[in-house]
């Protein structure tokens, strides 16, 4: 499995800039729902302002907002898959499964590959996972 560059390299497309990928907005209809949701899995939002709440993970973050153009549950939930690296998947599985997660899929690896992913679900039907620290690739 070829995995993107970490937040934390250089990307290069035609001259080197410097970016930093750091957060994903979950829009939703019923917004409420959905941050007592987070709230059981990952704890007290490190904001709440104006409508819109957010936590704090690693170096990014994903924020829970109301958004006038979403309705309903997501009816293709695994065109954006977002990402929680943790070094140990099946521990916090099963912590986020306790807490009441949405399971979609429990740990699992591809052959011949370390580490772990495992799939979960929000009530608004998008997903999410726990994935085991994966290196870069080199270039090449």
């Amino acid at each position: 499995m070829t995995l993107p560059p970490r937040a934390s390299h250089t990307v290069t497309h035609q001259q080197e800039t410097h970016v930093n990928f750091n957060s994903i907005l979950i829009g939703s209809e019923n917004p409420e729902a959905l941050v007592a949701y987070y709230t059981r899995l990952l704890g007290e939002p490190t904001w709440n302002d104006g409508g819109y709440t957010g936590w704090l993970i690693g170096s990014g973050a994903v924020t829970i907002g109301p958004h006038s153009e979403v309705h309903g549950t997501n009816p293709s939930p695994g065109r954006l898959i977002w990402n929680i690296e943790s070094p140990d998947v099946e521990a916090d599985f099963a912590r986020f499964r306790d807490a009441g997660a949405i399971v979609v899929r429990e740990p699992y690896t591809f052959e011949g590959e370390e580490g772990y992913i495992a799939t979960l679900a929000d009530p608004d039907g998008n997903y999410f996972q726990l994935m085991s620290p994966m290196s870069p690739q080199p270039e090449g």
